[in-house]
């Protein structure tokens, strides 16, 4: 499932990338000692030194087991009986794909940034799983799930909180203006607008997120 979901974004926003997610992935014990806080099924750990970027993916292991049963069927199956179990997993590969995805062409990535792209990647990948007749109302469902019924940990710092329900903001705004998209059944107009917000960096990508229609 962990290359499914790499293959579909890279699909998605037309980039390739030599480094594979399901490669670098970690154990618990190892994530710990490389620094991982545990709060979260799925996690990304970075260290940068001298110019060298080194990368962990962490995946729960309930997580990858509640996912197991779908490795080779359809996705659509899965969104309706493991949306959140999905969007988790599509997280943690969202993340290791835009890190390494930046630091290719040379840029640094803000952690707000990297949460709010990986909210528009989850919204991405499920409408387009579902694609065709209907989608524009599982759309609108799928908007309500991902972006207004959240809610945060207790044990978030208020800097954490708010990069959060920032990075909620920004890529609820944005994923609103594609759904005119979604409705209209315009897929390439909607593979467009995403492939340019993906290669927008830093705090143009930011701006072009919080637009509000």
């Amino acid at each position: 499932m962990i290359g499914r979901v790499q293959e579909h974004l890279e699909a998605i926003y037309g980039i390739t990338c030599a480094a594979r997610a399901e490669g670098f992935v970690v154990d618990r014990e190892a994530a710990v000692q490389l620094g991982a806080t545990g709060r979260s099924e799925e996690e990304l750990l970075v260290h940068e030194s001298e110019g060298d970027l080194e990368m962990a993916l962490y995946l729960a292991p309930a997580l990858l087991h509640r996912l197991k049963p779908y490795e080779s069927g359809p996705v659509d199956s899965l969104l309706e009986s493991e949306l959140d179990g999905f969007c988790q997993l599509a997280e943690g590969v969202s993340h290791f794909l835009y890190v390494a995805h930046t630091a290719t062409h040379g840029r640094t990535v803000s952690l707000l940034e990297l949460e709010a792209q990986a909210e528009v990647d989850k919204f991405a990948l499920c409408v387009l799983h579902r694609w065709g007749e209907g989608v524009g109302a599982w759309a609108e469902e799928l908007l309500r799930r991902l972006f207004d019924r959240v809610s945060y940990r207790e044990r978030l710092s208020a800097a954490e909180r708010w990069r959060y329900e920032e990075a909620n903001r920004l890529s609820r705004n944005f994923c609103s203006r594609l759904m005119g998209h979604v409705t209209g059944r315009r897929l390439e107009r909607l593979l467009t607008d995403l492939r340019y917000a993906y290669r927008l960096g830093a705090e143009a990508k930011l701006r072009h997120f919080g637009q509000v229609s």
